[in-house]
């Protein structure tokens, strides 16, 4: 294959991999890409004839070197970014080029750990797995590096409606992920060797069989809470914005607020004529309001008011000035009928360059447009569970995650292990209004509701508010750019869940065999091209 018509097919490969997200949710999709992917960079008919290593390898099969595989890999990860990735040019036109140039870097680097396990083993099952480990590696690394990750683009996202899907409980989204990469090239293991040896193909349409039927079965080892401990009614409110705050921000920040007041009023009013359970508590999304309630007075009647007519606490989503100057935190109040806040849980996982900038004194001066960014948002540095007292005086935990705090899996497990009894998510999707975004993040909250084996009750300022089911089903899901309010029953619970401890085992485990292999296969090149040299 021509050099022009391999880049050409990585792009192409990469961008069909894209489907696989929201709002298109081609699910199958991604198997495809994945094997056409690893064939592609494996593929023996690729290799150069001027490649050295070629010239002089015993192995016909592993020719291809690490930097044409690399080139492949980052042109699969930018065909990626340019399909799932479209929304990010909502933050700012200057994010999109830096954000999937660096994101295709992780395909890159998978690309360059498959042409290493292929220099040290030629085996097609056992390079699958490694392929998978690879993958498993990527997402490792793109979950922390760098300025504390984008966790986004993880395979595992993208199975919420597959059969494989029952295997989160057990094995959680790192596990998945590495299914996801294994079956996928399970799948390019069977093509292959058909011709071959029928009997790796026929032992790796097994493997993959078994892995997608498996996952119905998983679904059904780890149980669901039954209740025992009683329910909690969450009255939901989104109070609607437009998605354009334009130069009068205090104004529309204001508006905002108003809106869920307006909402809360709506919320009891359904509960009182019946049509709704009466809440034991009101969720407001995150940025419900933009403006300190604690410093302004008018915020602070507002959220008061909203207090007093519900006669019920409000878990509200503010951004509150401070610690320090020219610093803020997005964080979630219980506000009591008395105007007091009873716990505070402030957002950790931050959006680079939406909610802080990193390098900021560096980069101010060479890039002024990031001063729309506003003051730095500070993380928290506690687990998100809020210890309240409800009105009838039952003590709960609350387990809150925040918006972009749904990728990372030490923020979402630690509500869980730090006894959370019920769990809630504050979003503002209000900016991405009509992008993929939105539904992107939903399909991760309903992957962690069958992680966790929970009900969660998902309140936004615009957008895809709803109860999520353990089993990932869907309750009230509420219509993009519009006002609602309702209540949802959910069961009290406590306890974990096998993939609380198993997912991250899985990746790092893999992400380590996926090391190994990459150090193992380049210094082997190098010694081939050495000794090659002296011959």
């Amino acid at each position: 294959m021509h050099r022009g018509a391999e880049r050409l097919t990585a792009l192409g490969l990469g961008a069909l991999a894209g489907t696989a997200w929201q709002p298109l949710a081609w699910w199958p999709a991604i198997f495809v890409a994945l094997a056409g992917f690893g064939w592609l960079v494996l593929n023996p008919r690729a290799a150069r004839a001027d490649d050295p290593r070629a010239a002089h390898s015993h192995d016909p099969r592993a020719r291809r070197g690490v930097r044409g595989a690399v080139a492949l890999g980052w042109l699969f990860g930018l065909g990626l970014g340019l399909v799932s990735l479209s929304w990010v040019h909502v933050i700012g036109w200057y994010v999109v080029p830096p954000l999937l140039a660096l994101m295709a870097c992780w395909q890159a680097l998978v690309a360059a750990c498959l042409v290493a396990s292929h220099r040290i083993t030629g085996n097609p099952l056992l390079l699958a797995v490694m392929a998978a480990c690879a993958w498993s590696l990527s997402e490792f690394g793109a979950g922390r590096l760098p300025f504390g990750g984008f966790a986004w683009m993880r395979l595992a996202w993208t199975q919420v409606d597959s059969p494989l899907a029952g295997w989160l409980p057990l094995i959680g989204a790192g596990g998945l992920s590495f299914v996801v990469a294994l079956v996928s090239h399970l799948v390019a293991v069977v093509v292959t060797s058909l011709r071959s040896s029928r009997a790796t193909s026929l032992t790796a349409l097994l493997a993959a069989a078994a892995l997608a039927i498996g996952g119905p079965i998983a679904a059904r080892v780890v149980p669901v809470p039954d209740g025992d401990d009683g329910v909690v009614n969450i009255g939901m409110v989104q109070g609607n914005v437009d998605g354009s705050p334009g130069p009068n921000a205090m104004g529309y920040a204001r508006s905002v607020t108003d809106n869920h007041v307006s909402q809360t009023v709506t919320l009891m009013a359904r509960s009182r004529a019946g049509l709704d359970p009466m809440p034991d508590f009101v969720l407001w999304p995150e940025n419900a309001t933009d403006i300190d309630p604690t410093k302004d007075d008018q915020t602070h009647a507002l959220v008061q008011r909203a207090s007093r007519i519900a006669g019920l606490p409000i878990l509200v989503g503010a951004v509150m000035d401070g610690p320090g100057l020219d610093e803020r935190q997005t964080s979630a109040l219980w506000w009591t009928t008395e105007g007091t806040i009873a716990a505070r849980y402030d957002k950790r996982n931050l959006v680079p360059f939406g909610e802080w900038i990193p390098l900021r004194a560096q980069l101010l001066p060479v890039l002024p447009v990031l001063r729309e960014v506003g003051a730095q948002s500070i993380p928290g540095t506690t687990p998100g569970v809020l210890h309240v007292t409800l009105p009838d005086g039952r003590p709960l935990a609350v387990g809150d995650v925040v918006c972009f705090e749904l990728a990372w899996d030490r923020t979402v497990r630690e509500t869980v292990t730090h006894g959370a009894q019920v769990l809630v998510v504050q979003s503002n999707n209000g900016t991405y209004t009509g992008t993929g975004q939105p539904r992107q993040q939903f399909a991760i909250t309903r992957a962690r509701a069958m992680e966790l084996r929970r009900d969660i009750v998902v309140a936004t300022t615009n957008s895809l508010s709803a109860r999520v089911h353990p089993d990932g089903r869907v309750s009230g899901l509420t219509r993009e750019a519009t006002a609602d309010a309702r209540t949802f029953t959910v069961p009290v619970a406590q306890g974990t869940t096998p993939a609380v401890v198993a997912g991250p085992l899985i990746e790092r485990a893999a992400s380590l065999l996926a090391v190994l292999g990459l150090v193992v296969g380049v210094l082997a090149g190098r010694s081939r091209v050495g000794d090659a040299g002296r011959r």
